[in-house]
């Protein structure tokens, strides 16, 4: 096992960044998302940033810092797709997923260094699997114990990894400012400034008693082990307040719009398998499929059916896609993105199919299963449609 199995991965930036990706004009301008009733900032772009925008600032004071920047409405659905899709990579990782926010997750990967590599690899895996499907950035933080990883992944922000190793513990902690700590908010920060207490270093030196005087018992203790990077909270797997698993989605950017209906027809079908794939580790079946066409104008469309029965079988879910898209009837639109999504997931043993008059006892979906033990034993290129073959994975 590795000596550093937690993970915490966090978006750069994510409601600016989910709100801006679609939009190019704005890569080189400051971004704040916010506004509405409450009137406070939501997030803002590394460029807002710089001019001392920071979130939950009153928007008022937001425009008088950065009067450059562009104001865009939060969507909360939006932020909500992407976040379940986020979900959705890490899980495909391990199944011990703390989702402690809409964006930030800490992940247990002990059980996945034989099947993926050092938790680093991981690490750089998951941030690759994220910017490539949804096209936004992440850092993360990789330790022994979960503040440590939390920890880190502020150091590795934005966009990098940062990997903190059981003997380099005491010398990454102890100069971080002590309010940095996890449980440290305002008040605590002034009381313990009262004791001349500045930074990790400073806390972890002062008798654990003086410290419990000031806090109290618990808290003091607390705050003092952790002073010394010793954290023994257990991660459970749970999903965000704004993290749903009702769907599983994938899409894919080309490198270049394209008009060619077979190139989007092979997208859909490398996006069918991945979203199949991932519903078979996770349990479950779904009975809607959705495609997702965005063009060379950022114009998007969504097309969706329902069908009869619940299903996790990637040649369905393809037939259904192909059979949306082609009834868009396009004429040589230039295609930026394509995107799959099967959507009103139900727990795979509450799915009892009724087979068809002729069909086969073991058909695709034993086929589909032997090619998932292939593929955790072997690796992702060990077994494809045939019609995948030579294309990117």
């Amino acid at each position: 096992m590795s000596a550093t199995p937690v993970l915490h991965v966090d978006m750069d930036a994510f409601y600016a960044s989910v709100a801006t990706r679609d939009r190019p004009d704005l890569a080189e301008v400051p971004v704040i998302v916010g506004g509405g009733g409450r009137g406070v900032v939501l997030s803002a772009n590394y460029l807002a940033r710089r001019s001392g925008v920071a979130s939950a600032m009153p928007m008022t004071r937001a425009r008088r810092l950065c009067p450059e920047a562009v104001v865009l409405a939060p969507d909360f659905a939006l932020f909500d797709q992407v976040s379940s899709a986020v979900m959705e990579v890490f899980r495909q990782v391990t199944p011990v997923v703390e989702a402690i926010s809409l964006d930030e997750a800490f992940l247990d990967v002990s059980s996945a260094a034989r099947r993926l590599g050092e938790p680093e690899e991981i690490a750089e895996r998951i941030r690759s699997t994220i910017h490539d499907e949804q096209r936004i950035t992440c850092s993360v933080g990789v330790a022994a114990t979960p503040v440590v990883a939390k920890l880190a992944s502020r150091r590795a922000k934005p966009d990098g990894v940062v990997v903190v190793r059981p003997d380099a513990v005491t010398a990454f902690l102890h100069p971080l400012d002590v309010g940095e700590l996890w449980g440290v908010g305002e008040k605590t920060r002034g009381q313990l400034h009262r004791l001349g207490l500045f930074t990790v270093g400073d806390l972890a030196h002062t008798p654990v008693r003086t410290v419990q005087r000031a806090l109290g018992g618990v808290h003091g203790a607390q705050l003092h082990a952790l002073a010394w990077g010793v954290d023994q909270r257990v991660l459970t797997p749970r999903s965000g307040p704004h993290a749903p698993d009702r769907s599983m989605g994938a899409d894919r950017t080309f490198d270049r719009d394209t008009d060619d209906p077979d190139v989007v027809v092979t997208e859909m079908l490398r996006l069918s398998a991945k979203v199949a794939g991932r519903m078979r580790s996770a349990g479950v079946a779904g009975r809607t499929v959705t495609i997702r066409v965005r063009f060379a104008d950022f114009t998007t469309i969504t097309r969706s059916r329902t069908l009869t029965e619940a299903t996790d079988v990637t040649v369905e879910v393809h037939r259904v896609a192909v059979m949306l898209f082609r009834a868009l009837g396009l004429q040589r639109a230039r295609i930026r993105l394509v995107g799959v999504r099967v959507e009103g997931l139900v727990p795979r043993e509450q799915v009892h199919r009724q087979m068809q008059l002729g069909e086969r006892e073991h058909g695709w979906s034993d086929a589909e299963r032997a090619m998932d033990r292939a593929t955790r034993r072997f690796g992702s290129s060990a077994v494809r449609p045939a019609r995948l073959l030579g294309g990117a994975g």
